[in-house]
C-alpha cells in the first residue's frame, strides 16, 4: 500500500544530467549551452573541449553524465545521440559588499546557474 511510481517524464528514448549550483552567470553559461545544442554528442564534446571558456569543464561533466545515463540506465546507442536540449536556470545570488570611496559601499552579486542537458537517440537513415 505504497506510493504509486512517478511515470517517467522523458520520452524512452531520452537520457538527462542536470548540474546545480555552477558558479557562473547565467547569461555566461548560455552561451555554452547555446554551443553544443542541436549537435551529435562527440561533436558537442569536442567543442566543449576546447572551449576556452573556464566553465566549459562542468558542462562537458555533465554532458559526459548525461551520455553515461543514456548508454548505462536506458540502453540508448551511444553513436546515435544528439544534444536535444541544454537549456540553463538561475540559482541563488550571493550578494557581497566591496569597500568604495567616502564610506560607501559597492554591491557584488555573485549568481550561481543550474544546467539540465537532454540527450536523444536519433535513428540514422540507412542509404
Amino acid at each position: 500500500m505504497g506510493k504509486q511510481k512517478t511515470p517517467r517524464a522523458l520520452k524512452d528514448n531520452e537520457a538527462k544530467a542536470v548540474a546545480r549550483m555552477l558558479r557562473v552567470s547565467p547569461q555566461k553559461l548560455n552561451l555554452l549551452a547555446q554551443l553544443i545544442r542541436g549537435k551529435k554528442v562527440d561533436r558537442a564534446l569536442a567543442d566543449l573541449e576546447f572551449s576556452h571558456k573556464r566553465i566549459a569543464h562542468e558542462v562537458k561533466k555533465a554532458l559526459e553524465s548525461a551520455i553515461a545515463n543514456a548508454e548505462n540506465n536506458h540502453d540508448l546507442d551511444v553513436d546515435d545521440l544528439v544534444v536535444a536540449e541544454a537549456h540553463v536556470g538561475k540559482a541563488l545570488v550571493m550578494k557581497r559588499f566591496h569597500a568604495r570611496a567616502r564610506g560607501r559601499a559597492g554591491r557584488i552579486e555573485k549568481p550561481f546557474a543550474n544546467l539540465t542537458i537532454v540527450v536523444r537517440e536519433v535513428q540514422q537513415a540507412q542509404a
